[in-house]
C-alpha cells in the first residue's frame, strides 16, 4: 500500500509539471508559434506519439523529473530563418512575453482548481472553543484540562473562538470566571490573563482544538481563489526576508517534496489536492522570480528588449541561462542528498 502512495504522489507532483508546460505550448500556439516537443522528463524518450498534422512529438523520458516544450526558434543561439513565421524568434514581444508567462499563469489557476477540490471534498479546518492547554499557562494552573470547551467568562456566553481571544486579550491581569464544559459536566475556574500578547494583551496559555466542518459552493469558490493568492504573498514575503538576512532559506528537493506528497496521500484526498494547491502556486510564483533559467529569467531580457527598443545578445543570453540552469541543478542535488540522508 505504501507503493501506492507513493506513485500517486509522484503523479500529482508531474501534473503540476505538465500543466505548467501545457500553459507555455497552448500560449504559443494561440500566438502561432511551432512546438516541436513537449516531454515529460529527460533523457531518452521511452514512450513517443506524434499526432497526425501535428507538428509536436509527445514523449514520457526516461529521467521522470521536470517537463519542458520545446519552441521553434527559442534557443537564442539557433538559426532562424527571418521569413519563419513559427518561429519564436519572429513573434512580437507581446506574444513572446506572454508564451512565457502563460507557464507561471497556468500553475497558478490550476492551483484555484486543486484547492477547490480540496475544499469540496474535505470541508475546512475552523478553531474551535475547545482547546489545548500549554504546560506554562494561566489556564493550566487554574486546573483547566485538554479537550475542555470554554463556553462562557464572567457569564458572557462564548460564540467562536474570535470572540473567546478577544475578550482575553483584553483582561490582562483581570481575574476571570472561565466555564467550561468536560464531558457532561460545567465547571467554572478563576483565570487572571497573563499580559504576554502583543502591545501587553491578556493570555491564559490556550490553543483552539480545530473541527472540520463542510463548506458551500460559494465558499468554496471564494477561498479557491484567494488562497493561491495568500501563497505567493507569504513567497514574496519569505524570499524579502532571505534577501535581507532576517531568515535562513528553508529548501526542499524533489526528494524532500514527493515524501510530503506521500504523506498527503496517505491522510487522504483532501489533504492532498490541498498540498497539490500550494505546490502548483507556488511553482508558479517562484518561476517568475527573476533568475536565469526560471521564467523570470527569460521574462527580465524580455523586459530589457522592451526598455530598449532592441534584442540583447543572443550569446549573452544564452551563456546567462546556462548558468543559471547549472547553478539550478546543483542546488537541487545538494538538497536532494540531504533530504535523502534526513529521511
Amino acid at each position: 500500500m505504501s507503493w501506492f502512495y507513493i506513485v500517486v504522489s509522484i503523479l500529482g507532483l508531474a501534473l503540476l509539471m505538465v500543466v505548467h508546460e501545457s500553459g507555455h505550448l497552448l500560449a504559443a500556439r494561440a500566438f502561432g508559434m511551432r512546438v516541436n516537443k513537449f516531454s515529460i522528463g529527460f533523457g531518452p524518450a521511452l514512450w513517443r506519439h506524434q499526432p497526425q498534422g501535428s507538428d509536436t512529438v509527445y514523449q514520457i523520458a526516461l529521467v521522470p523529473f521536470l517537463a519542458y516544450v520545446q519552441i521553434a526558434g527559442m534557443n537564442p543561439l539557433e538559426e532562424v530563418d527571418p521569413d519563419d513565421k513559427g518561429s519564436y524568434a519572429n513573434a512580437t514581444l507581446p506574444a513572446r512575453v506572454s508564451a512565457i508567462f502563460a507557464g507561471p499563469l497556468a500553475n497558478y489557476l490550476f492551483a484555484s482548481v486543486l484547492f477547490f477540490s480540496a475544499f469540496m471534498v474535505g470541508g475546512k479546518q475552523v478553531p474551535t472553543t475547545q482547546v489545548e492547554v500549554m504546560a506554562d499557562g494561566a489556564a493550566k494552573a487554574a486546573h483547566i484540562q485538554n479537550r475542555d470547551r470554554i463556553i462562557a467568562i464572567n457569564g458572557a456566553r462564548i460564540k467562536n473562538w474570535d470572540h473567546l481571544r478577544a475578550m482575553i486579550l483584553k483582561s490582562a491581569k483581570r481575574k476571570l470566571s472561565i466555564e467550561v464544559e468536560r464531558g457532561q459536566k460545567r465547571l467554572t475556574f478563576e483565570v487572571t490573563p497573563e499580559p504576554k500578547a502583543e502591545n501587553g494583551g491578556g493570555q491564559i496559555g490556550v490553543r483552539p482544538i480545530e473541527a472540520t466542518v463542510p463548506m458551500s459552493f460559494r465558499e468554496a469558490a471564494v477561498d479557491s481563489v484567494v488562497m493561491p493568492a495568500r501563497v505567493v504573498q507569504l513567497l514574496v514575503v519569505s524570499l524579502g526576508q532571505i534577501v535581507t538576512g532576517k531568515a535562513k532559506p528553508q529548501l526542499t528537493g524533489p526528494v524532500g517534496i514527493a515524501l510530503q506528497a506521500k504523506r498527503a496521500a496517505e491522510s487522504g484526498a483532501a489533504e492532498l489536492l490541498a498540498l497539490l494547491g500550494l505546490l502548483s502556486a507556488y511553482l508558479g510564483g517562484f518561476n517568475l522570480v527573476p533568475f536565469p533559467a526560471l521564467d523570470g529569467g527569460r521574462l527580465m531580457f524580455l523586459g530589457y528588449e522592451a526598455v530598449t527598443r532592441r534584442r540583447p545578445d543572443a550569446r549573452v543570453e544564452a551563456h546567462v541561462h546556462a548558468v543559471g540552469l547549472l547553478m539550478l541543478f546543483v542546488l537541487i542535488f545538494v538538497v536532494t542528498v540531504f533530504d535523502i540522508r534526513g529521511n
